[in-house]
This record gives C-alpha cells, sequence and structure tokens, in this order.
C-alpha cells in the first residue's frame, strides 16, 4: 500500500510518497518519492492578504504535477493540507474548491491547532517518556508543544514564522504573547526537559553544523547563524548552495528557535528531520486500519 503526504505551506509545498509496511502490530513507512517546491504564498498573503491570479495558476499546475506523480506510483489515499498562508487568504476557501472542481483532489485548509497536532502524530513515534517542548517553525507559524510521558500538556499555535518575519508581518503583541506562553507553562514542569526542532530551516542548521548526533546546542545554533551573516543572500546561495527561498528565511526562522528555547531555559534541541507530512502518514495509517472509508473535514481527536 503506498500513500502520498502534500503540505501547502507559507514558504514551500511538498509531496511524499512512502509504502507502508506492516509488521506485526507495527506499521513503518518507506520513502519512495519527494517533492519540494518554492511556492511561496506568504510572501503575498502576508502583504495583501491575499493569493494573485498568476500564483493561484502556480498551485492548480503544481497540485496536477502532484496528482500525476500520485497516479504514476498507483498511490491508494492520500490527504492534502494547506496551512498558514492559505487559511490567512481572503480567497483561499475559494482556490481550494477550485482546486476541488477542476483537479478532482481535496485541499483541505486546517487551523494552526489541527496542524499541530498531526505533526505530533509523527512526532510520538520518535519521543520517549520524558519532558519536551516540541518547537515547529513554518513560514507563517509558530507551533510550541509540551509533551511528558508522550502526553500533551499544552500546545499553541502562534502567528509566528519565518517568511511573516520576512515581511515584517510579526507584531510585539505577537511575541510577547509566544514568550508569556512558554514561560508559562513551562514553569510548572520538572526543570529537565529537552526541546524538539521541526521544520526545514532547523535541518538545514543541523546540516550546515555538521553534527553527527541528532542535537544542537544553544551555542551551536547562533555559531551558525553568526557563520551565515557574514555573507549577502546571493553568496549563500551560490558559495553555500542554500535554495533562494532558504537562504532568506533560515536566520530569521533561527532566531524563532533560539527565542523559544531561551525563554524555556533549554540549552539542546533534538533535530529528528520530521515534519506535518510524517504525521499526515500516520493518520491515513490510522484511517484505513480503522476501515474508514470516506474523508471528513479534519478532526484529529475523531481519528
Amino acid at each position: 500500500m503506498k500513500f502520498a503526504a502534500i503540505d501547502i505551506g507559507s514558504n514551500a509545498a511538498r509531496m511524499q510518497i512512502s509504502s507502508v509496511l506492516y509488521h506485526a502490530e507495527s506499521i513503518s513507512f518507506k520513502k519512495v518519492e519527494y517533492v519540494r517546491f518554492p511556492l511561496r504564498l506568504g510572501l503575498e498573503v502576508f502583504r495583501n492578504r491575499e493569493i494573485s491570479s498568476a500564483k493561484e495558476k502556480d498551485i492548480l499546475k503544481l497540485l496536477q504535477a502532484y496528482k500525476i506523480l500520485m497516479e504514476l506510483h498507483q498511490v491508494d489515499d492520500y490527504l492534502a493540507l494547506a496551512t498558514s498562508a492559505m487559511r490567512e487568504a481572503r480567497n483561499g476557501t475559494e482556490i481550494a474548491e477550485k482546486v476541488r472542481k477542476e483537479l478532482d483532489l481535496r485541499l483541505q485548509i486546517i487551523s494552526g491547532d489541527q496542524e499541530s497536532e498531526i505533526v505530533n502524530k509523527g512526532l510520538l513515534r520518535v519521543l520517549d517518556d520524558k519532558n519536551y517542548l516540541h518547537i515547529d517553525v513554518g513560514g507563517g507559524s509558530t507551533e510550541v508543544t509540551l509533551f511528558s510521558q508522550k502526553k500533551v500538556l499544552a500546545s499553541k499555535s502562534f502567528p509566528v514564522g519565518s517568511v511573516r518575519l520576512l515581511e515584517n508581518a510579526v507584531s510585539a503583541k505577537d511575541w510577547q504573547e509566544m514568550q508569556n506562553w512558554v514561560e508559562k507553562n513551562i514553569r510548572d514542569v520538572v526543570p529537565k526537559i529537552t526541546a524538539v526542532g521541526i521544520g526545514g530551516n532547523i535541518n538545514k542548521i543541523w546540516e550546515l553544523a555538521r553534527k553527527k548526533s541528532k542535537s544542537l546546542t544553544i551555542k551551536e545554533i547562533e555559531e551558525v547563524v553568526q557563520r551565515l551573516s557574514k555573507y549577502t543572500l546571493e553568496e549563500l546561495i551560490n558559495e553555500w548552495e542554500l535554495n533562494p527561498d532558504r537562504a532568506d528565511v533560515i536566520t530569521p526562522a533561527s532566531n524563532v528557535y533560539l527565542s523559544v528555547m531561551k525563554w524555556a531555559k533549554i540549552k539542546e534541541i533534538l533535530v529528528p528531520g520530521l515534519g506535518l507530512k510524517d504525521g499526515i502518514m500516520e493518520m491515513l495509517a490510522e484511517k484505513h486500519k480503522l476501515g474508514i472509508t470516506t474523508y471528513q473535514n479534519i478532526s484529529v481527536g475523531e481519528w
């Protein structure tokens, strides 16, 4: 059996196709295809609150390509989700409906809290019973979740993201609200807490830090950011070989991870390399295990 996970984010759009492997009571996934495209919806939406007709055409072309790939791979089921940029765009729902009519493909726009829940489904596969603060920095939002013994103690989505920061669309109030939430929810937890970082930017920082272990300290993140700050955007793209849509947002995203870690007084962050797509895979596997044959609006608690 093969599943496809489609994530239309504020910075990039991704599709992963994986084979589902069943062994006894366990389920695992083997990646057979991964495509990432720098759609960058957030650059328009966080400035104009609307997706342009040109960008709308890009969405339709890209999803048509994704659909063809799913057909070639003979995918058994898929789930296509859109996050911060499309849910804030005045015409986001209209475009999702056009995708359904023209491509016969269902694109669902989810809330920040739903996004966090779905990501957490994939994350639980790699966490143990200790205390963790999950930080997921996307292009348009940051989801922060406190785990203990594999249970969610508190979770919240904030309108603070790398593309939004690039557009100067994050207010001091948003930053303060996130800081207050982190400090308040960490206060009553056992002091020993480890951060877990999700998102393409923290994965790239880990890669640039050349670590063998899947973790980074605050000092190591700051060292990478300091090295990057010495180069122009053009140099980051040509000499460091960063994608253009990564080169301009990696520092703003890094500042979000560093801020949350410092507020929580956490010195180390694990980087498991997971994301929304992994949570989607877990949902699809759970759906088929339960024998659900039709889609409803996303409601994680019901799956």
